[in-house]
């Protein structure tokens, strides 16, 4: 059995490595697109700008809190998307795990739902649900839903047949089956859920925000190009992006640490 000391070590280097490459193509592309494309000083910023705008600028402690207050708005919003929606492709892939004809019934509409643009539901989302917490979590759940569905599904299917019978044969029932190996077994699946999960509830939260709330990040950028405020607009992405990494890495930790006491074999590099 390998020390835990190392187990948490091959779990960081995993989970912090993508950041780091993430962040030197980030601006890699960032300072090629200003250049390749000539955008005037006035409207693209480059990552220099957007330092100094945070830290430098000896306004930078007010810019720091303009940013900062929609941030964990749409944090908010994001964290509701994301449980209702990681919650909704729980319940809903044990069911179709459990009862194929209910997948068989159900699957079908729930892409064809997934095929209309979430910004073309938005106006009778907000008309049922209202401009409140329920069309945050409606609106986000849906982004996060569908992807999730079908991790969920096939992660609770990989179940192999002689643990599914050694359940069966102590009398087990089909929920057993799911509890005691199926849940387990899909571990790999349900974080890979998650961690595609994390950017779709972010956007989620800022397509709500620019439609609906009329708060957060969404609303803060529409509010800042309008005032013509262009380094505020950079530093709102380059915020909720930074964000969304940093976010999708720390699922990927928690997933190398879970997976390191479910499924060691995994962690193998």
């Amino acid at each position: 059995m390998r020390p835990a000391g190392h187990v948490v070590g091959t779990a960081l280097w995993r989970a912090f490595r993508p950041l780091l490459v993430s962040a030197v193509v980030a601006l890699v592309v960032w300072w090629g697109a200003l250049a390749a494309f000539d955008i005037s000083p006035f409207i693209g910023k480059t990552p220099q700008d957007v330092w100094a705008y945070l830290l430098t600028d000896p306004d930078a402690a007010t810019n720091r809190a303009t940013i900062a207050g929609p941030l964990g708005v749409t944090l908010q919003h994001a964290l509701v998307g994301f449980v209702a929606g990681m919650a909704a492709a729980l319940v809903v892939g044990a069911a179709f795990v459990v009862a194929r004809s209910l997948e068989q019934s159900l699957m079908p509409i729930a892409m064809l739902l997934r095929s209309v643009p979430l910004v073309a539901m938005t106006p009778i989302i907000v008309l049922v649900a209202g401009r409140g917490l329920g069309s945050i979590a409606v609106m986000g759940g849906i982004v996060v839903f569908f992807p999730a569905l079908v991790n969920v599904v096939q992660g609770l299917r990989s179940v192999p047949p002689t643990s599914r019978d050694l359940v069966h044969a102590y009398g087990g029932s089909d929920l057993a089956v799911m509890r005691r190996v199926g849940i387990p077994t899909a571990m790999p699946a349900i974080f890979a859920a998650a961690r595609i999960s994390v950017p779709g509830a972010l956007t989620g939260a800022l397509v709500v925000e620019w439609l609906a709330t009329g708060n957060g990040i969404g609303s803060q950028i529409l509010k800042a190009i309008g005032g013509f405020r262009y380094d505020e607009v950079w530093a709102l992405i380059v915020a909720v992006t930074a964000a969304s990494v940093v976010l999708y890495t720390l699922v990927g930790l928690l997933e190398g640490l879970v997976l390191a006491r479910y499924a060691p074999h995994r962690l193998a590099t």
